[in-house]
């Protein structure tokens, strides 16, 4: 499953990019999971997402918590 992910704030600054498209593994099935996944890309990535419990996440423009499944 192909995911646009849109960055914004510091984490935007700290990764050096707007959005991508990722296609994380089968077992990435909520936003929690997710942006651990994502912090596991790099050295960028783990630092913008070093962390999550201030992080604000939406799915569709609708804030949601880390445990909301990812569809």
């Amino acid at each position: 499953m192909s995911i646009k992910v849109l960055y914004f704030a510091w984490v935007r600054e700290r990764i050096g990019k707007a959005e991508e498209e990722v296609t994380p593994p089968a077992g990435v099935a909520t936003v929690g999971q997710l942006m651990a996944w994502l912090a596991g890309r790099g050295e960028t990535y783990a630092s913008a997402f070093e962390n999550p419990k201030v992080i604000r996440a939406a799915i569709d423009r609708t804030h949601v918590r880390a445990d909301a499944p990812i569809e």
